[in-house]
C-alpha cells in the first residue's frame, strides 16, 4: 500500500462555483443552488459565505432560508455543470488514465505509475489545481496519500483551494490523531457510541479489540478497526459499474393518500425509463419504491413485484400522507434480461 500514490481531487462547492464564475455579482453574496422553498426544495451546494450563516448541503430550502433571509438562490443547470465536468475529467485524464470519478464534481487518481513532475504527487497536485483553475475557473481542492481514504480525508482538510500531501512515513502519526468523526461511515450515532466509551479519536480507538469492534457495530465493526489503522486496500477502479439507477420528486402538498401515490406513480416510472434509455444503461434486475412521509420518516422496498403492488406495501407501512415518492431499479447484465411490468395485469 505504502507504494501507491492516490489523489482525491474535489470542486469546492461545484455548483455555486460554476453560477459565481458565469455570473460574477455573486461572488461576494450568499448564493445556494437549489430547489424552492414553495416547492419544498433542498439546498444542493451553497458557497461559503452561505456556509458562514449555517446553511449546508441536503438543507430544506425553507430552514436555509430562515438561517440566511439574504441567501441568493439559484435553480440547477445540470447541463451547464456536466459540460464543466467533463472539462476537468478530460484534465485529470492528461495525467492518468487511471481515474475513478465519483460525481461530477470529484475524483480518484491513481499516479502511482506517473513519472511526470518526477512523480511528485505535490508537484501533480499543484499542476492540476493551476490547469482546472486556469482552464474552467473552478478551484479544486486536492488530496494526496496512500490509499482512496486517507486521500479523501486530505482533499478535506484545507477546503477551499486546498492542497494536503500525507506521504507514507507521515501516516502512523496522522491516522493516531484523527477524530472517529472523519472516518467514513461514522455519523452522529456511531460517534456518540464511541464517545460514552470515551474514545474521541483513532488511537484511542485502537484499543478496542476486532472482536469487540464487530460484537458492537456489526460488519462495520471490522471497517472501524481497519480504518483508524490507515488500513484502505481499495483500488482506484476507472470502469466504475453504476448499480442502481433512480428518481424522484418531493411534492408541493403532502399526497393525502394511498390513490394519490398510486397516481403520481406512473410520471416517475416515465421519468425512470427514459433516464434508462438516456444512458443505455443495462436491464434492471430489482425494482425499488421510497416513500418519505409528511413526519419526515422514510421507507424503502425493493422486490420483483409490479410497481403498484410496490408502492401499496411501502405506502402501508407509514400509512399517512406523503411528501417525496421515488422509484428506481438494481441493475443487472444483459445476460439476465427481464421485463418489470407497470402494473399487475392480473390472471
Amino acid at each position: 500500500m505504502a507504494s501507491r500514490k492516490i489523489l482525491h481531487a474535489d470542486c469546492d462547492c461545484f455548483y455555486a462555483a460554476v453560477e459565481m464564475r458565469d455570473d460574477p455579482t455573486l461572488r461576494e453574496v450568499p448564493l445556494a443552488v437549489g430547489g424552492s422553498q414553495e416547492r419544498r426544495g433542498v439546498i444542493a451546494t451553497c458557497n461559503y459565505a452561505a456556509r458562514a450563516f449555517g446553511v449546508r448541503s441536503a438543507m430544506p430550502t425553507a430552514r436555509a432560508l430562515r438561517l440566511c433571509p439574504d441567501l441568493v438562490l439559484r435553480a440547477p443547470d445540470f447541463e451547464r455543470y456536466r459540460a464543466v465536468s467533463r472539462e476537468i475529467l478530460a484534465l485529470f485524464h492528461e495525467l492518468t488514465p487511471r481515474v475513478e470519478p465519483l460525481s461530477l464534481d470529484e475524483a480518484y487518481l491513481d499516479i502511482s505509475a506517473v513519472t511526470r513532475f518526477r512523480g511528485s504527487a505535490t508537484w501533480m497536485g499543484e499542476w492540476l489545481k493551476a490547469q482546472c483553475l486556469a482552464r474552467t475557473g473552478i478551484t479544486l481542492s486536492v488530496g494526496a496519500a496512500p490509499n482512496k481514504f486517507l486521500a479523501k480525508v486530505a482533499s478535506d482538510w484545507d477546503k477551499p483551494d486546498g492542497l494536503k500531501v500525507i506521504p507514507p512515513q507521515a501516516m502512523e502519526a496522522f491516522v493516531a490523531a484523527l477524530p472517529v468523526t472523519c472516518l467514513p461511515g461514522v455519523g452522529p450515532a456511531t460517534a456518540t457510541k464511541l464517545e460514552t466509551l470515551g474514545i474521541r479519536r483513532c488511537d484511542e480507538l485502537r484499543h478496542l479489540p476486532r472482536e469487540a469492534l464487530i460484537e458492537r457495530f456489526g460488519k462495520f465493526g471490522q471497517r472501524l478497526f481497519e480504518l483508524c489503522r490507515g488500513r484502505d486496500e481499495r483500488e482506484v477502479r476507472p470502469q466504475r459499474v453504476r448499480k442502481s439507477v433512480s428518481v424522484e420528486t418531493t411534492f408541493p402538498r403532502d399526497l393525502p393518500d394511498l390513490a394519490s401515490c398510486q397516481a403520481a406513480l406512473p410520471a416517475l416510472v416515465d421519468r425512470l425509463e427514459a433516464r434508462l434509455a438516456r444512458h443505455g444503461h443495462p436491464p434492471p434486475s430489482q425494482a425499488f419504491v421510497k416513500v418519505r412521509f409528511d413526519d419526515f420518516s422514510l421507507t424503502t422496498l425493493e422486490g420483483s413485484a409490479p410497481w403498484d403492488a410496490l408502492m401499496t406495501q411501502a405506502w402501508g407501512r407509514g400509512a399517512r400522507p406523503v411528501r417525496l415518492l421515488g422509484v428506481g431499479v438494481r441493475l443487472r447484465p444483459p445476460e439476465a434480461r427481464r421485463q418489470l411490468p407497470l402494473f399487475d395485469e392480473g390472471p
